[in-house]
């Protein structure tokens, strides 16, 4: 990364900090952050007017940081591999099944290639407190893995990834059209990655589901999962909307409306 493009990603200064809405953890091997911040800049930035401050450095999400923010938003899985990647599919496609030879000379020496968890025990009891004392929380699509992690964080999303079967197209359901994040918003169909997770709450809180009306099911879980709940946590708001692997997943009209709403809700902006 040029140092430009590093700057770009960089948490603000706490100047900035105080101006911004909300700070945004995003990106990860498997979700580029430049989809993110470009589908998050137009559904909460330029259609809310709320600012947002990106980055992708995860050390970057702690107490300190948090402080002067009324939002955390979170996109990204629990995973960091510090020694590189078993192979190059994620961050060049072309390369994928075998088509293209992969030369280095001199080869690139031998590495382990595995992942690791970054979320340290400090940084999930930073999240909790945020929340508890008033500020709100957008988990969206694949940070429910980073609840596999951390108790703390765990305990404020209110769940924790099982899996996902490959991309296939599905419903996003509203099993609560009395929440406030739905109101407005019909069933809507995507292409996606359907996520399912352990959810520990009350399912009363769960206002959306994903359904597979092909009958597909994924391991031991059925055809459906939660995509969507939402909840009060201390003084703050927690939620959380499942769908969002691709930009136009992230635009599909439908879901933007959840966006706003869900945006709306976390920050107190609506009337309910």
């Amino acid at each position: 990364m040029t140092a430009l493009a590093a700057a770009a990603l960089a948490p603000c200064t706490s100047r900035a900090a105080q101006k911004a809405t909300a700070f945004a953890l995003i990106g990860d091997r498997y979700h580029n952050s430049d989809y993110i911040r470009t589908g998050l800049t137009r559904t909460i930035t330029k259609d809310l007017d709320v600012s947002i401050d990106f980055t992708d450095e995860t050390k970057a999400l702690n107490a300190e940081t948090l402080n002067g923010y009324k939002m955390l938003i979170v996109f990204r899985d629990g995973m960091i591999w510090p020694d590189g990647y078993p192979d190059e599919s994620t961050n060049a496609g072309w390369v994928s099944g075998g088509k293209v030879k992969l030369v280095s000379e001199p080869p690139v020496p031998p590495s382990p290639a595995k992942s690791q968890y970054w979320m340290k025990p400090e940084q999930g009891k930073a999240v909790r407190k945020f929340v508890e004392d008033g500020g709100a929380a957008f988990f969206l699509h694949n940070t429910t893995h980073v609840g596999l992690s951390d108790p703390d964080f765990r305990h404020v999303l209110g769940g924790a990834y099982t899996g996902h079967p490959p991309i296939r197209t599905f419903k996003v359901k509203v099993t609560n059209s009395n929440h406030p994040i739905t109101k407005g918003v019909r069933d809507f169909i995507v292409t996606d990655e359907q996520h399912y997770m352990d959810y520990d709450k009350d399912r009363k809180n769960i206002f959306l589901e994903s359904v597979n009306e092909d009958g597909l099911t994924y391991q031991n879980y059925g055809a459906t999962a939660p995509a969507g709940w939402a909840y009060d946590y201390g003084k703050g708001r927690v939620c959380y909307l499942s769908p969002g692997h691709l930009l136009n997943v992230l635009w599909n009209p439908e879901y933007v409306k959840l966006q706003h709403n869900a945006a709306k809700w976390l920050l107190r902006q609506s009337s309910e």
